[in-house]
């Protein structure tokens, strides 16, 4: 089977279930990726600028947790605005290799950092990194592999496939690695809400983008202009619910396969998990690291966790 035709298999499979539900993993396509980076600049969503401010006031204790000839593996690498500051702060990295599903944004990413970092050993690795991928070998043998997950990305996935990728990340970190990773922690719901619910309305567009991407390269025939973005935060589960709502009832069709809509009826496309402390620790010792050193913001709304293997 090929890639385009396990993804095709994938999003049916998903749409067919008792809760239709599309992964996250088909929000980033070039213009979901853009439109990501927008996100990131609002306003309202809190977690880029918090996550920033906690890596600018520890940057020298991650930067000697991290050491010298390290290889920097960043998952679902985007525009690398982080990955930016943590390469200003460490010359001596023996190579930067960002991973992404969507190939011509990562490479057109890489590009940039390759041109602002000349000594910067830029690998980029076009991969579903919830999977197992093969690593290229640096000019420099590493010392050891940081697996880099910021932005609280690791919340967009139910517990059972974070714990997946989790495994993943500590196959890939190999003997002496380590993660550092961005935690979203639990707080005031409607702070949370708002983050989800721009007044501009690009998340609004980033959700609906995914129908759009859905359309031109897996062949359905979703009507955009019929669904209505959606996000609410499920206190209960710790989780913002991210939904597309159709509009009217409808009848839709993705390859060979056709399926029915009732009005109001939602298309779950991403959830966004915010963790407790002791909760994700928890989660990170299941797939055999350890917390070894966590920095937060003075309000403790967001977290930065350096993760080892045990």
């Amino acid at each position: 089977m090929t890639a385009n035709a396990a993804e095709l298999r994938e999003i049916v499979d998903g749409l067919s279930g008792e809760v239709k539900k599309i992964s996250p993993k088909y929000f980033y396509d070039q213009r979901g990726s853009q439109l990501f980076d927008e996100i990131t600049r609002l306003p309202e969503y809190y977690l880029t600028a918090t996550e920033l401010g906690i890596m600018r006031d520890n940057m020298d204790e991650i930067c000697a947790l991290v050491g010298e000839r390290a290889s920097l593996i960043e998952f679902g690498s985007g525009s690398s605005l982080k990955t930016r500051l943590l390469l200003d702060h460490l010359p001596a990295l023996a190579a930067y290799v960002p991973v992404d599903i969507s190939g011509d944004y990562l490479h057109a990413c890489a590009a940039q950092i390759r041109d602002e970092y000349p000594h910067v050993d830029v690998l980029p690795v076009v991969a579903d990194f919830t999977q197992h991928f093969q690593l290229p070998s640096p000019a420099i043998t590493p010392v050891r592999n940081i697996a880099y997950f910021p932005g609280s990305t690791i919340g967009n996935f139910e517990h059972d496939a974070a714990l997946e990728l989790l495994r993943v990340m500590h196959h890939e970190a190999g003997e002496n690695g380590a993660l550092l990773i961005g935690v979203d922690l639990q707080k005031d719901p409607k702070l949370i809400e708002r983050a989800y619910n721009d007044s501009a309305g690009v998340t609004a567009e980033f959700n609906l983008n995914m129908l759009q991407h859905l359309n031109r390269d897996y062949g359905a025939n979703f009507d955009v202009t019929e669904f209505a973005h959606s996000a609410n935060y499920d206190q209960d589960n710790g989780r913002v619910v991210i939904e597309l709502v159709s509009q009217v009832e409808q009848t839709f069709a993705i390859g060979n396969t056709e399926f029915n809509l009732a009005n109001g009826e939602a298309i779950l496309t991403e959830y966004s998990h915010k963790y407790t402390i002791e909760g994700f620790a928890d989660m990170v010792e299941q797939v055999g690291f350890s917390v070894a050193k966590i920095w937060t913001d003075t309000q403790c709304m967001f977290s930065v966790q350096y993760c080892v293997r045990a």
